[in-house]
């Protein structure tokens, strides 16, 4: 985990939010800080309740911020959104408590307890500590588009939509233009406003071959930008004329999406993108913006990372850019334009030496039906005596996650002792269109563990690994897939490793919040589908007399994502089948582990497991 990021720079260039990692205790704290620029001295310091984080923030003016709350649930899940804003001052005053449910626990508002979820989107042009919020309330089917005062707490009903889990789109003048939702089958909707009838109008539905994803639009409001997916193939950004309807293609890359797109200035048009599959590739789009040139020049000072364009003051004088790679988890760099200067600020993990870790080369290879199937091979910066062991770590997820060429922590760490490590972004992954995510759909155990069984043949057949020692590790669902592997390919793996995984597909759909929640039962049924007997088929934990490989079970007893349950379950199924996993099981962690002594045995017992079934590794 990063020590610090999300940074964000205050529209005058003068301060940056960004979020810190604070050792307290037996544990690291997310913190919002507030530093001053460009000397990046520490102003204060904004502490939560324990398992309150900062979610993400926007400066609504050149003193003061808005930001969501956010709760963590474990290492090995992103924090869950609560829906509540904050609003406070750089200096950590003047704290405002401006949409929640707990009201009470910070003070009464003139609206009382709100029973539903509110997110920002804009800010206006004036920085008058004004901003816009959208909002849906949980028992009612309808959003709101709300103009917020970030000190009082006014609010001022803009537009509403007959909708639930509405995501509102504006323009650079704040006004509304597109609404974004999904029914509880998974079909997107998307809305234009009628400005002349002021009212909303279904712009395209699920039935539409073409899916529109509108997240920008040029200064004078003409033109927007979207995420295009057509039925087939991955997403690309477009431009489109919001009167005639004339569309160009930007940016588009056949082997997968069109990921982070990048504009400058705030309330301008993006100027370039980045793609997604394999090591990501830039794309500039409009050469008049300033910040082409810049890019340019920083990735020819920084050939083997990315360059992203974080955030820019208002003057365009100053501009916030991240260098990140496969072996560098990431640095910031603040740009001056008046010096044309670029000084570094900070280190994501400042203990990371990029010169000591490993590349991560991208893969490509067939699956046994054909599909192609994109991934990472991360090989031992140090040579071992004999061709190395291969770790696969099935992602977890795994529906529209996907494993990336950047910087990761686990590849590295099992490198650095000596494995190639093996990532697979098996069907179902994000980054190459809904299609390919929907073709993982009711096969968990089934075409997603051959993308699996496949990319280890395939890593073995090219002579760099030892195909005689291999073994799976995994979280969450990689967790699942690491002993639905050893359970399906007996002969295949020395090892499985499961931290944090579910293994029983049907108690999945009894789990608590499923039975009352339509969206998430129809979201099961798509998944998994309701073939009981399917079902059974893809539990690894009544496959477990299958298993001839060593196990290794690691679980926290508060999982909310990964009940503990199913490890019991998994644990008492091959203690039964006469073959009793190691164990690691804390009862006050949750879905991957906080406390920083916990994290360490994690490791400790992984290198140690690892080390009995393949040897420990001599480095060169």
């Amino acid at each position: 985990m990063d020590q610090y990021y999300n940074p964000v720079m205050s529209p005058d260039g003068k301060h940056l939010a960004v979020t810190v990692r604070v050792p307290m205790g037996a544990r690291t704290v997310p913190m919002l800080s507030f530093y001053s620029l460009p000397e990046f001295k520490l102003e204060s310091i904004i502490r939560m309740p324990l398992f309150q984080v900062p979610g993400d923030y926007i400066w609504v003016s050149n003193k003061r911020l808005v930001m969501q709350k956010a709760i963590e649930v474990g290492t090995r899940e992103r924090p869950q959104y609560t829906g509540e804003l904050l609003s406070m001052d750089f200096d950590g005053k003047n704290q405002q408590y401006l949409f929640g449910w707990d009201v009470l626990n910070y003070g009464r508002n003139r609206y009382g307890r709100d029973e539903g979820y509110a997110y920002p989107l804009f800010v206006h042009k004036a920085l008058n500590d004004h901003f816009l919020v959208g909002t849906y309330q949980w028992e009612h089917n309808e959003s709101a588009l709300y103009d917020f005062d970030s000190r009082t707490g006014i609010r001022k009903l803009i537009t509403t939509i007959k909708s639930p889990n509405v995501s509102f789109v504006v323009d650079n003048d704040g006004a509304p233009r597109f609404a974004r939702d999904s029914d509880e089958e998974g079909h997107p909707t998307l809305w234009r406003f009628n400005q002349a009838a002021a009212q909303w109008d279904v712009f395209t539905d699920g039935k539409a071959s073409r899916r529109l994803v509108p997240a920008f639009f040029s200064s004078d409001n003409r033109q927007v930008y979207a995420w295009e997916t057509e039925q087939q193939g991955p997403a690309k950004l477009i431009s489109q004329d919001m009167a005639s309807g004339e569309r160009q293609v930007l940016v588009a890359d056949p082997q997968g999406d069109i990921g982070v797109v990048m504009s400058g200035v705030p309330y301008s048009a993006p100027f370039s993108a980045y793609t997604t599959v394999g090591r990501p590739r830039i794309t500039y789009f409009d050469a008049a913006n300033p910040d082409t040139p810049l890019l340019q020049e920083m990735l020819r000072q920084f050939p083997d990372h990315s360059v992203i364009h974080v955030s820019e003051s208002a003057d365009q004088s100053k501009v916030l850019l991240r260098m990140a790679s496969d072996r560098d988890p990431g640095v910031y760099y603040l740009y001056d334009r008046n010096t044309n200067k670029a000084d570094m600020l900070f280190a994501s993990l400042e203990e990371i030496d990029p010169d000591q870790m490993a590349e991560r080369r991208p893969i490509t290879y067939k699956a046994r039906d054909g599909l192609e199937i994109d991934g990472y091979l991360t090989l031992p910066l140090f040579k071992t005596a004999q061709k190395p062991p291969l770790i696969l770590i099935p992602h977890g997820g795994p529906q529209g996650i996907r494993d990336s060429w950047y910087f990761d922590s686990d590849a590295q760490f099992l490198a650095n002792r000596g494995y190639a490590v093996l990532q697979v972004n098996f069907r179902t992954s994000g980054g190459r269109g809904t299609a390919f995510e929907q073709m993982g759909r009711r096969q968990w155990g089934g075409k997603i563990i051959d993308d699996l069984v496949d990319g280890v043949k395939w890593a073995t057949a090219q002579g760099e690994v030892d195909g005689s020692k291999m073994c799976v590790f995994g979280a969450s669902f990689g967790g699942y897939a690491a002993l639905m592997l050893a359970s399906r390919e007996p002969d295949l793996f020395k090892c499985a490793v499961g931290y944090a995984g579910v293994y029983d597909i049907a108690l999945m759909q009894t789990e608590d919040g499923v039975a009352s929640n339509s969206r998430r039962i129809a979201a099961n049924k798509r998944i998994f589908g309701e073939d009981k007997a399917e079902w059974a088929r893809y539990s690894p934990h009544l496959h477990a007399a299958n298993i001839k490989a060593g196990v290794l079970l690691i679980h926290g007893g508060k999982d909310e994502t990964a009940p503990k349950k199913h490890v019991f379950l998994m644990k008492e199924a091959l203690e039964k089948a006469g073959h009793p996993p190691e164990w690691y099981y804390v009862d006050y962690e949750g879905h991957g582990f906080y406390d920083t002594e916990n994290q360490t045995e994690v490791y400790r017992r992984l290198e140690t497991f690892l080390a009995k079934y393949l040897g420990k590794q001599r480095l060169q």
